[in-house]
């Protein structure tokens, strides 16, 4: 999702339902981005929050403990959503109001309706015979 969106070090970037904080961590320590993931699961922000302090990436990586249409992304150049089509659809009007003209956005296995991809990759096996889709798009 990274690699698509074509993270640059220093780039602000937003994961939406961040889980265990795994691809906030990945941008921050593989691309060298400012990252913020927004996880409303106490546990998992709990979980999340912990393994950024254990990698001393506090100062790169930060997990909100939220409500992901509550957030503020104006400053996002990249936001990665992994998010149940219902979730797509209640997200997207706060993208397309918020986000500034050229920021990417990079959907997981499902579209954001209304929006036409950019770029579409397809991953036939992640390495555990699981096949995805990615769907990049561009403000």
């Amino acid at each position: 999702m990274l690699k698509l969106g074509a993270l640059k070090a220093g780039e602000r970037m937003f994961d939406l339902g961040s889980g265990d904080g795994r691809i906030v961590i990945m941008a921050a320590q593989k691309f060298r981005a400012i990252s913020t993931g927004v996880e409303f699961d106490t546990d998992l922000w709990k979980q999340s929050t912990d393994r950024i302090k254990s990698l001393g990436l506090e100062a790169r990586a930060k997990i909100i403990h939220g409500d992901i249409v509550k957030q503020d992304y104006s400053s996002a150049e990249l936001v990665t959503v992994y998010l149940l089509p219902s979730s797509n659809d209640k997200v997207r009007p706060i993208l397309e109001k918020q986000l500034k003209k050229g920021a990417r956005i990079v959907a997981h296995d499902f579209e954001m309706g209304g929006w036409t991809p950019e770029k579409v990759e397809n991953i036939d096996d992640d390495g555990e015979g699981r096949s995805h889709t990615l769907y990049l798009y561009r403000r």
